[in-house]
């Protein structure tokens, strides 16, 4: 790895920066603190670390790129500062400097500029790309190869179904009950893996008296890109969405998948510098709403829609933390579940704290991923629940993958999932 003389640069927004007053009421909600008790791993160490570059007091090297790559971003910080920090908008441009300026070893290059960058949000490569995971998975051949490689099969589910989804669905509310119209984002994990889930998330929406439009020329929302220190990539996708979107004449934009949501909520953000497109962002941006979010605000009689008795399974949720941190939306979705579960419902001891999944950190920074895997598994296990429920297309695959890993037969569940199966429209 090369290290960089320190040099004054220009990549934060300083005045963001300096909204930290390091008063520390974030390192309870940091789950990489909370880990290692490293002051470096805390959201105002990070924002510190991140200064000093930008003023040339430290060089972008490898003790700074390791504190920043084991960053979540899981945003929790951002919940509980007195300061309102917009630390997300602060990493990413950190990360997209450090992607500019800091040569990684060939195995990382190879992970995040193809699999992450190019294998990820084009469908046609992920489905070729899983073929020879599942094979091996089948053969029970994982065993044979390197821990990193046997961790990332791990997450691979045994059923993944593709979506094939109609551009134009109709509600199955028919005449003067009809209640509108929305677009629907099909994702690039959701597409590939959980193609089931999104059909149900359809079918919620038709049901709730909306014609759901899913326009072919979406692409990935660049949230894999943001993420990654690609911000470049990420403006890209964010321009072929809108115009995908912009002219369809739709009430709301729903998404089902937490960390596409939270991107796609912020494209006005992301393209703020451009003339040419910030207010077209904005305009998106301002019809975008997480299937949750929109069932409980737009199907008032949700209630008397269950066909199926409660069941006496007990039932837990999952906060994936860019719904419950980055959109801030937690109740929504435990409206719905609780309405389904009734008394069988139980918290989740630190529900909001990060699984390890976090877009792809369990590929990029496995050894902190698991640890917190292994700590959501826990509290898992102590509420005795049958059934998880969660939001998130990456929460999805790593608590099933821990629970596995713990030997417990509690099941894992998408909420649109659990919502049509309750209802009967699945």
């Amino acid at each position: 790895m090369s290290t960089s003389t320190p040099t004054p640069a220009r990549f934060l927004d300083y005045e963001k920066s300096l909204a930290c007053i390091h008063c520390g009421l974030c390192l309870s909600s940091c789950p990489t603190y909370l880990e290692t008790g490293d002051e470096n791993d805390s959201p105002r160490g990070r924002i510190y670390l991140m200064r000093a570059v930008q003023d040339g007091r430290l060089a972008l090297g490898e003790t700074v790129v390791t504190h920043i790559d084991r960053c979540l971003g899981c945003r929790a910080c951002e919940a509980v500062c007195p300061s309102g920090v917009q630390y997300g908008n602060l990493l990413e441009h950190t990360r997209d400097h450090v992607e500019k300026n800091f040569a990684r070893g060939a195995f990382q290059n190879l992970l995040r500029r193809v699999a992450i960058e190019k294998v990820f949000p084009n469908r046609a490569l992920m489905k070729m790309a899983l073929l020879p995971a599942r094979f091996t998975n089948w053969l029970g051949a994982g065993s044979l190869l390197p821990k990193f490689a046997r961790e990332a099969l791990a997450l691979v589910p045994d059923d993944v179904s593709a979506g094939d989804l109609p551009e134009r669905s109709l509600t199955c509310r028919g005449g003067d009950r009809r209640s509108g119209r929305v677009g629907f984002i099909r994702g690039c994990v959701m597409d590939v893996m959980f193609g089931p889930t999104n059909l149900n998330s359809v079918r919620l929406l038709n049901a709730a008296g909306y014609d759901v439009v899913t326009p072919p020329s979406q692409g990935c929302c660049g949230a894999l890109h943001a993420h990654n220190g690609n911000l470049a990539q990420a403006r890209i996708a964010a321009q072929a969405n809108i115009v995908a979107f912009e002219k369809l004449d739709l009430d709301a934009i729903i998404i089902n998948a937490a960390g596409c949501g939270s991107t796609l909520k912020e494209y006005g953000h992301l393209l703020a510098a451009d003339p040419a497109w910030a207010e077209r962002g904005k305009k998106f941006s301002a019809k975008v709403k997480d299937l949750t979010e929109f069932l409980v605000a737009n199907w008032p009689d949700f209630h008397s829609a269950l066909r199926t008795p409660r069941s006496a399974l007990k039932v837990t949720y999952h906060d994936a933390c860019h719904l419950a941190h980055a959109q801030r939306i937690t109740q929504p979705p435990r409206v719905l579940v609780k309405t389904v579960a009734g008394k069988n419902f139980v918290e989740l001891p630190e529900s909001d704290l990060c699984c390890g999944s976090a877009g792809t950190y369990n590929l990029t920074e496995p050894e902190m991923a698991a640890r917190l895997q292994h700590r959501k598994t826990e509290n898992i296990l102590r509420t005795k629940a049958d059934l998880v429920v969660t939001s998130n297309p990456g929460c999805l695959l790593q608590i099933r993958a821990g629970l596995k890993k713990a030997g417990s037969p509690a099941r894992v569940m998408h909420i649109a999932d659990y919502l049509a199966e309750a209802l009967g429209v699945s």
